[in-house]
């Protein structure tokens, strides 16, 4: 049974996104119940196979029942088992939230919205699971074409973000196809691990072909994971979107991407011809570092709360694209921890800010007076994601910081672990900076708030009174800030899947 779970994980997602739009078009309300209905059968299959790929090895699922290289297979070992899981848990724990934000910001689009939430999570799961590059890419565009309707159901900013969303998604998977279509030519093979197989039997890794593909590949994931300075349409894109669009975006696209990239580079491409023929790691670390220090002061020069956490990312990215460039065993460790990790975090700290606007009705971090007194339970679960972010113990953050720093010592590369420090100093800063204003500041006399979604039973007298957010967007919220500590304090567990499939790539210790 559990052998036909890869195909029950991108059936759910696909086959609730049709009848959420089938009784949706009637009923608006009855939308959510079939998403989350959808979503937990997704989140049971993914950890049902990551239990069985724990203790039994990969999943090969053929689709059609047709052999590789002919057919399209899915296959699920303990690397993409990991992010699939978190794929769908972000999706569900979102799902959940939306629940009083999704009928006041998109009223009598509820179907619609619902329709390319679950679409969006069918493409990442497939994407994250197919063993064809063709497929991904097919995958790939069902995800971006989504993920652009999500972020125009917005405001009319949200429809110029989404468009220039629109124009760098689209250079970027071109990109990638025609990196894939070199590929082609030179092996006769789309399936991941048969590409790999005709590139070391013909001796195909001093081709020139193979370079130009490696190299359209890369700079095709690196559009769409905003490294920087490709980033210029993430900030707006997740600053201007709808709340529950940012929500289930920013924790994912960067994150699935970086994904892709270590399957591209490990699957398809092999360690011995990334880390020892091309010999780059040196150059894309050091453009990783500049990621990282560019995304934290731009970060601290934002006074919007989105807007800050957009360029976090950014840093975000340069974390993982660094860790991978290592070239070793703790760094790419690293790496896939914090492609975990910082989901859950980017996840909480948005959850987080969406209360705060939609029951404050301001963005700013100057204009979040006392919100410690009004909404301590929201600001509580803030703090453990702004923790984590900087990466204090327990929680995850500190831990996959922890390999990615122990890789840099191991790759004798300074300037990555001084970033990856002064990273962690400026979200300090950061996450201060509004801790001060929010818990030190007192609550203002006059003219205090203008609640925008959450107004029904809202005094609007001004005073220390509590103004917490729905419980369904309370009870999101904390299963985030929880899974965080989770993380943390469970990380031997996480952290020996990922090596099992390192050591089984042939990844052990340093390349250098």
């Amino acid at each position: 049974m559990v052998e036909q779970y890869p195909a029950l994980l991108v059936l759910a997602p696909f086959l609730g996104a049709i009848f959420s739009g089938i009784v949706g078009f009637r009923y608006d309300r009855l939308s959510l119940p079939v998403v989350v209905m959808a979503l937990i059968i997704a989140v049971f299959a993914s950890f049902a196979t990551l239990l069985h790929v724990a203790e039994h090895g990969e999943i090969i699922y053929l689709l059609g029942n047709w052999p590789r290289p002919l057919g399209i297979e899915y296959r699920i070992d303990s690397l993409n088992a990991l992010v699939v899981s978190m794929i769908v848990l972000v999706a569900l724990i979102t799902a959940i939230y939306s629940k009083d934000f999704v009928r006041r910001e998109n009223p009598g689009k509820e179907a619609q919205y619902y329709v390319l939430f679950l679409l969006l999570i069918t493409g990442l799961v497939g994407m994250t699971i197919t063993g064809d590059a063709f497929n991904l890419y097919v995958l790939l565009e069902v995800s971006s074409l989504t993920s652009y309707g999500l972020i125009a159901m917005g405001s009319r900013r949200a429809v110029v973000a989404s468009y220039n969303y629109v124009i760098m998604g689209t250079i970027g998977a071109s990109f990638y196809l025609l990196g894939v279509g070199y590929l082609y030519i030179k092996t006769g093979s789309l399936n991941m691990v048969d590409i790999q197989r005709v590139l070391a039997a013909d001796d195909l890794y001093r081709s020139g072909t193979v370079h130009i593909a490696f190299m359209l590949i890369m700079l095709g994931a690196a559009i769409k994971m905003a490294f920087f300075p490709l980033h210029g349409w993430l900030p707006n894109a997740y600053s201007f979107a709808p709340t529950v669009s940012g929500c289930i975006l920013a924790p994912l696209i960067s994150k699935v991407t970086v994904y892709i990239m270590v399957r591209m580079m490990i699957t398809v491409f092999g360690p011995y011809y990334v880390f020892e023929i091309l010999n780059w790691d040196q150059v894309l670390t050091w453009f990783a570092v500049l990621a990282i220090v560019a995304g934290s002061i731009l970060a601290l020069a934002q006074t919007d709360l989105r807007k800050m956490l957009a360029y976090i990312i950014v840093a975000e990215v340069g974390y993982m694209v660094g860790g991978i460039w290592l070239a070793n065993e703790n760094g790419l460790t690293g790496a896939i921890y914090h492609i975990l990790g910082d989901a859950f975090m980017t996840l909480c700290v948005f959850l987080a800010v969406g209360n705060l606007i939609a029951r404050t009705g301001k963005y700013h971090i100057y204009d979040m007076d006392g919100v410690f007194r009004k909404m301590p339970w929201t600001m509580a679960a803030f703090t453990v994601g702004a923790l984590s972010l900087i990466g204090i113990p327990p929680t995850c953050g500190f831990f996959s910081k922890w390999y990615l720093i122990a890789g840099g010592f191991e790759a004798g590369h300074w300037g990555f672990i001084v970033a990856l420090l002064f990273s962690s100093l400026i979200n300090t800063v950061l996450f201060f900076r509004l801790f001060e204003v929010g818990y030190f500041r007192s609550i203002p006399e006059h003219g205090e708030d203008s609640p925008e979604l959450f107004a029904k039973g809202v005094s609007d007298h001004p005073g220390p009174a509590r103004r917490e957010a729905p419980f369904s967007s309370l009870a999101a919220l904390w299963v985030s800030a929880s899974i965080l500590l989770f993380l943390g304090l469970y990380n031997l567990s996480v952290i020996s899947l990922i090596t099992d499939f390192l050591h089984s790539n042939g990844i052990v210790g340093d390349f250098h």
